[in-house]
């Protein structure tokens, strides 16, 4: 089997790829016609790159659980990230770690806490009495966190690097079934 973070490029590049196909399209057919399916599709193709995001992360803590032989593959993750000294990775993924956590969930405690650090955030986040949608944008779909290509290519290349971290520390011994990486990695 192919590495997860192998799969999970290729997938983001392809989704992201034929999304924004679908769009092109949608877009030229808008400008003949207001149809309602139109627009839906529009926000359709938006939804899709938040589900994107959300499944890329809920699997790699699925894989990194089973590459870990843990119960919790986040928190054994920041643990290595810290221990290792690689405290931007893990900025960065726990910031995503929270960003997934409000696609998901809405305002809370994740969400608090990114408000908190808005400003240094390299993706968008909707602040308190804000809105993402703006004017005339048909294609907008209510989220906290403004879901664009590139905040799912940061998804991706994010999982890359906290996992070339866990590979260097864990290296693949015995290759089980499942495992996030290959035997070829």
């Amino acid at each position: 089997m192919h590495s997860f973070t192998e799969l999970v490029d290729s997938c983001a590049a392809f989704t992201l790829k034929n999304l924004k196909e679908a769009n092109e399209k949608t877009i030229e057919a808008l400008q003949v016609s207001g149809a309602t399916s139109l627009v839906k599709t529009l926000q359709m193709i938006q939804l899709q790159k938040a589900i994107l995001a959300v499944g890329m992360f809920s699997i790699f803590e699925a894989n990194l659980q089973d590459y870990l032989d843990c119960s919790l593959g986040f928190v054994e993750a920041k643990k290595i990230l810290s221990d290792e000294g690689e405290l931007g990775t893990k900025d960065k993924f726990e910031d995503l770690c929270l960003a997934i956590n409000v696609l998901k969930h809405g305002r809370g405690r994740s969400y608090d806490t990114l408000v908190a650090k808005a400003t240094t955030l390299p993706f968008t986040i909707k602040l308190p009495d804000e809105s993402l949608l703006s004017e005339g944008d048909v294609s907008a779909i209510s989220t906290l966190i403004k879901v664009d290509d590139a905040f799912v290519q940061h998804c991706g290349d994010v999982i890359s690097e906290v996992f070339k971290v866990i590979l260097r520390v864990r290296p693949l011994g015995s290759v089980r079934i499942g495992e996030i990486g290959s035997a070829g990695n």
